[in-house]
This record gives C-alpha cells, structure tokens and sequence, in this order.
C-alpha cells in the first residue's frame, strides 16, 4: 500500500513538474516575440505587459479604436494611466507594427 502511493505520488510530481515546464516555456515563447500594440486584444497586452491589468489594457484597445494606430511606442504615454516609466519597463515587449509587417 505504501509503495502505491510513493507511486502516486511520483507521478503526480512528475505531471505537475512537465505542466510547469510547459507553462514557462509558453510564456517565454510569448516574451520572445515583441507584441504589436496595434493587434493586440487587452487581454493579450493584461497578459504581457508589466504593470498593465485589465483596465488600463483596455484603456490602451480604447484609445487605439478613438484615436486610430499608435505610429510609435512612445504614443502610447498618450493613454491615461500609462506613463514613461511603465513605457520603459515594457519596451522591449512591445512593437508597433510598420504595413508590410
């Protein structure tokens, strides 16, 4: 009985170890590739960006559908609640996508 549920619980730890592995590795797929602001969903941008949840997320999709495409990374200090110092912590995440891209 007791060796069944060392066995158990091998198996469990072993399960739990390969998600984690998948999980990390999934998220640092996603943090390879810079994250074009101008096709980005906020849940996309609440889920990469740094200091950024669902609420100013989507205050970034907002402004973007008033004001139409950021032409640059730093336009993106145009959106209340997003600042220089949050736009450098999240520069290298984020991309703004040129036409032929």
């Amino acid at each position: 009985m007791l060796n069944t549920a060392i066995q158990l619980w091998a198996r469990t730890a072993a399960c739990a170890t390969l998600l984690l592995s998948l999980l990390c590795f999934s998220t640092a797929a996603l943090a390879v590739t810079p994250l074009d602001v101008n096709a980005a969903t906020a849940e996309e941008l609440a889920l990469i960006l740094k200091g950024v949840g669902t609420s100013k997320a989507q205050a970034i999709v907002t402004y973007r559908n008033e004001h139409g495409a950021f032409a640059s990374i730093e336009d993106l200090v145009n959106v209340k609640g997003i600042g220089s110092s949050l736009l450098e912590k999240n520069r290298s995440f984020i991309r703004v996508a040129k036409e032929t891209d």
